[in-house]
C-alpha cells in the first residue's frame, strides 16, 4: 500500500494550502503538518519551505510527486483487478457533478449502481467543477462530471482519466418582449450592447459566459449577478437583462422568457466530461457509473 502521507503531499499542492488540504482531508492543519514533516525526515529530504505566511513545495517535493503519479495509477488498476477477481465491488460510491448534471444524470447513475451493488452505499455530492478535483485527489469522491474551463486540470493531467460525454449548447435567453423572442437563432455579436445577468466572476458559468463573449469579440457588460437559475430567469423575465443558459439546464417561467439559439463557428457551449482518478476506471461501481453516465450522454445529447 501506498503511504498516506505521500497522498496528503499531493493533496497540499493541489490545494495550495496547509489548512485547505488538512479540510478536504479531514485532519487539522497541525496534525496535516506533522505528517508532512515526519514524510520530508523520513526520506532526508526538505518538503516545504516558508512562503511568507505560507508554505510551498520544495523542488524535491514537485519530484517526488511527478514520479509519484504512475505510481498511484498502478496500485488503483491492482485494486481493479483484485475486485474483480474476488467478484466484489467497493462497497461504496461518491458522485460529484455540477448543478445540472446532479440533477439530469447523477440519479439515474445512483439508481444502477444501486440495482447492481445493493449492498454498496451511493453518495451524490453537488459542488462546483474545482471543489470536484480537490475532492477525487482527496478520495472523497470516486466519479465527477465537470464541465471543462481552462482553470481545471488538463484531459492529460496524469492523476486523473477524463472522458468527453457530450456538448451542452448555450442559449439566449430574453423576455418574450425582446425584439429577438421571434427569432429563430441570434449570432452572439448581435447581443454585444446588452446588460448581462450572470453569476459571480470565478464560478464556471461566468467563465463560460465570458469566454464565449471574447471569442465573439466583446467583453460582456453584466448588469447582475445571480447564482440559481430562477433567480436569473426571473430578472430577465422582467426585462433586466439577457443570460446565457445551458441547454441543458431547466429554467423556470418558461411563459415569460424566451430560449434563442446561438449560432457561430463554433456556437457556445459547455463541454461536459467525466473524471476518475487515474487507475480507478475498472473498480466495479466506478466502471459501472462511467457506462451509465455514457448511455445517459446518448440520450442527453438526442434532446439538447
Amino acid at each position: 500500500m501506498i503511504d498516506a502521507r505521500l497522498q496528503s503531499l499531493r493533496v497540499v499542492a493541489r490545494c495550495g494550502t496547509i489548512t485547505a488540504a488538512a479540510e478536504d482531508l479531514g485532519y487539522t492543519p497541525s496534525a496535516l503538518s506533522h505528517q508532512l514533516r515526519s514524510l520530508s525526515k523520513d526520506l532526508g529530504v526538505p518538503l516545504l519551505e516558508p512562503d511568507g505566511r505560507r508554505v510551498r513545495l520544495t523542488s524535491a517535493a514537485w519530484t517526488l510527486l511527478e514520479r509519484s503519479h504512475a505510481l498511484y495509477a498502478h496500485w488503483e488498476g491492482i485494486r481493479a483487478e483484485l475486485h474483480r477477481a474476488a467478484g466484489v465491488g467497493l462497497g461504496r460510491l461518491r458522485l460529484a457533478g455540477f448543478s445540472t448534471a446532479a440533477s439530469a444524470m447523477l440519479p439515474s447513475v445512483a439508481v444502477a449502481v444501486m440495482r447492481d451493488f445493493p449492498d454498496s452505499q451511493v453518495r451524490i455530492i453537488e459542488a462546483d467543477p474545482s471543489a470536484c478535483f480537490d475532492m477525487l485527489l482527496a478520495e472523497t469522491v470516486d466519479v465527477a462530471v465537470v464541465v471543462g474551463t481552462s482553470d481545471l486540470p488538463p484531459t492529460d493531467d496524469p492523476r486523473f482519466d477524463q472522458r468527453p460525454l457530450f456538448a451542452d449548447p448555450l442559449d439566449l435567453l430574453v423576455p418574450v418582449t425582446h425584439p429577438l423572442a421571434r427569432v429563430t437563432s441570434v449570432r452572439l455579436t448581435d447581443v454585444a450592447e446588452e446588460r448581462w445577468i450572470m453569476d459571480r466572476p470565478g464560478s464556471t458559468h461566468h467563465h463560460l459566459v465570458s469566454t464565449a463573449c471574447a471569442a465573439a469579440g466583446f467583453n460582456p457588460r453584466q448588469a447582475h449577478t445571480v447564482v440559481e437559475w430562477d433567480t436569473g430567469a426571473a430578472l430577465v423575465a422582467a426585462g433586466f437583462g439577457v443570460a446565457l443558459v445551458p441547454r441543458l439546464a431547466r429554467v423556470p417561467g418558461a411563459e415569460e422568457t424566451v430560449r434563442v439559439p446561438l449560432t457561430g463557428d463554433p456556437s457556445p457551449a459547455r463541454h461536459v466530461r467525466t473524471s476518475v482518478r487515474a487507475g480507478t476506471a475498472e473498480q466495479p461501481e466506478i466502471a459501472l457509473a462511467l457506462q451509465e453516465l455514457g448511455e445517459v450522454a446518448a440520450r442527453v445529447a438526442t434532446t439538447v
